[in-house]
């Protein structure tokens, strides 16, 4: 007897393949290697890539809101550490990786990614020294961009307050490794920015791997350094290997020590140093001093000064004339003045209309100011001003009679 067969469509089965994917609890969560080839990223920020090793193929797809954790630029050759859940694109009839994360894997992909970074950002110039910023020569405060805990924190605040206790320090907590690393630190920077938190940053760890040191090879902290309008120190504590931080910051540190060191003067150094140039300014004011002194003893014993005293007596006695005389032509000249002035002012009261009133004249005027000089000006019911020597009165035509 012929068994029966199942028919189903393409769409069930695709389905049915991806349920049974999905609940495989094995590949729910897998780490796979491999090289990347075929890597693309979509105008949407999604990238799509293939995994292969020596035998097989495997597609993958990384979302944007994965991909923003990423640490480097994935690209076709690279080999990779990939960690996601396998599941099945059905209207495809494919299973793929969905990528949650992706790592270089070994040091060797690390520093091709580094490597990379770097020329990227050479190119564009954020490293050029025409873009650093001097550090100011004395801070008021210093922000410190590291962890809460640990040497690097503890070795920049003893050094600070040795060195300069009249800064301010503000420590912004970050963490300096692992995942979102990058992005605390960015985002610090970014906030002491915004707000003028300090007049200096110190940004940096104790050392470490590349692994652990990664977060300041990350392009998100490069950028934010490069548009700090405040300086940053970078201070990774490594003393031979350049993170790209070292690179874009206004000065690099090879520790943390060492960039509490720039960061601020030794008071104890200024303070001598303000002690030796007071001693030399004393010295200087005496010595100068003592010079003049010099020169005016040598001024006041010169033979052409010695007779000075009788020329001086000679010349008070000359000015004793002068002013005398003086004096009197003044009072001579004020006198005529004064007699000059008496006589204009006696010819000016005989000319004064005033003077004519007060002896029983009156001047007569048209409501406008004309004076009143002809009979003519004078018709019957005309207005006009009369005015004595103790008033004025209004005055009106009734008739008017012509001289003959």
């Amino acid at each position: 007897m012929e068994q029966s067969v199942m028919t189903v469509t393409v769409s069930q089965l695709n389905h049915y393949i991806h349920r049974v994917i999905d609940h495989n609890s094995y590949l729910k969560d897998i780490c796979i290697k491999g090289e990347i080839s075929n890597c693309k990223r979509h105008p949407s920020g999604h990238i799509y890539l293939t995994l292969k090793d020596e035998g097989s193929v495997l597609r993958a797809v990384m979302f944007r809101t994965a991909t923003m954790g990423l640490r480097f630029e994935p690209e076709d050759g690279m080999k990779v550490s990939a960690r996601g859940r396998i599941s099945v694109y059905e209207p495809g009839g494919a299973y793929q990786l969905y990528v949650e994360s992706l790592e270089p894997d070994g040091e060797g992909a690390l520093y091709a990614a580094y490597e990379k970074l770097k020329k990227k950002l050479e190119e564009e110039g954020l490293f050029d020294s025409r873009f650093k910023t001097p550090l100011p020569p004395f801070p008021n405060t210093v922000c410190v961009v590291t962890a809460s805990s640990g040497a690097a924190i503890r070795d920049v605040l003893n050094v600070l307050n040795r060195r300069y206790p009249l800064a301010q320090v503000r420590v912004l907590p970050v963490s300096v490794q692992g995942e979102g690393a990058a992005q605390e630190i960015a985002e610090a920077i970014r906030l002491i920015n915004n707000h003028r938190l300090g007049d200096v940053i110190i940004t940096g760890r104790g050392g470490g791997s590349i692994e652990d040191l990664w977060a300041f090879n990350e392009e998100i902290v490069a950028r934010a350094i490069f548009a700090s309008k405040i300086p940053v120190i970078s201070a990774v504590g490594h003393e031979t290997d350049f993170t790209i931080a070292d690179f874009v910051a206004d000065l690099r540190a090879p520790t943390p020590s060492a960039a509490a060191e720039l960061a601020v003067p030794s008071a104890t150094e200024l303070s001598q140093r303000l002690s030796a140039q007071k001693n030399e300014l004393v010295a200087e004011i005496r010595h100068k001093l003592l010079s003049g002194q010099k020169s005016l003893d040598a001024l006041k014993n010169h033979p052409a000064l010695l007779g000075m005293p009788d020329v001086i007596s000679e010349k008070r006695i000359t000015v004793d004339h002068l002013q005398k005389n003086s004096t009197y032509a003044f009072t001579k000249l004020f006198d005529e003045f004064c007699h000059q002035l008496s006589v204009c002012a006696g010819k000016l009261d005989a000319l004064s209309p005033l003077s004519a009133l007060s002896r029983g004249y009156a001047y007569a005027s048209l409501p406008d100011g004309t004076p009143l000089r002809s009979i003519t000006q004078c018709l019957p019911g005309t207005t006009f001003c009369l005015r004595v020597s103790d008033g004025e009165a209004e005055c009106t035509v009734n008739e008017k009679q012509v001289n003959d």
